[in-house]
């Protein structure tokens, strides 16, 4: 299935210059949306995944339906302040600044094998704090799936140590 035929591009959103690749296209589109969860549960088959993660907030829509068709759970990482148990926190640096990403403690137990799930791959800075956070928790990143990867950006160097898998490249 030719997936970038249910994928809006929407220019210059949310600033000038960039091309967003809106995805709740394809989500209305039954059939791609199948399609992909089922992508990325053959892609993830083979790799004995105890938990799914999901970055907020594109992460909770890939991952959820992801784990769901996998029959094991699923953990929100968030920004701070969202998460309403004791959290572990990860503060990363961005381009101009920092931000920071939490999950709950109690979320992932030492050795578990975790994959993280998102729509979208671009300079790799969510995907390294969130692994971090899973690391920092005991368990292990076994593979990292994602829907559209932007090549340019090259996020995949700053992943180089994981199994990384994107359905589409631009």
């Amino acid at each position: 299935m030719d997936l970038t035929k249910v994928i809006r591009d929407v220019e210059n959103f949310p600033k000038e210059g960039i091309v967003f690749k809106d995805i709740t296209t394809l989500m209305q589109d039954g059939e791609a949306f199948k399609f992909t969860i089922d992508e990325f549960i053959k892609n993830l088959k083979d790799k004995n995944v105890d938990v799914i993660v999901g970055p907020e907030a594109r992460g909770f829509l890939m991952g959820t339906p992801v784990a769901y068709g996998m029959g094991i759970g699923f953990v929100p990482v968030r920004k701070p302040g969202k998460l309403p148990h004791e959290t572990e926190s990860y503060e990363y640096d961005l381009e101009y600044g920092t931000d920071t990403l939490q999950m709950h403690k109690d979320a992932i137990k030492p050795g578990q094998r975790v994959a993280i799930v998102d729509d979208l791959l671009a300079t790799g800075g969510t995907m390294e704090a969130t692994a971090h956070l899973i690391e920092k928790l005991g368990g292990e990143v076994v593979s990292m799936q994602f829907l559209i990867e932007l090549e340019s950006l090259k996020g995949r160097e700053k992943l180089s140590k994981y199994d990384v898998n994107s359905l589409l490249k631009y």
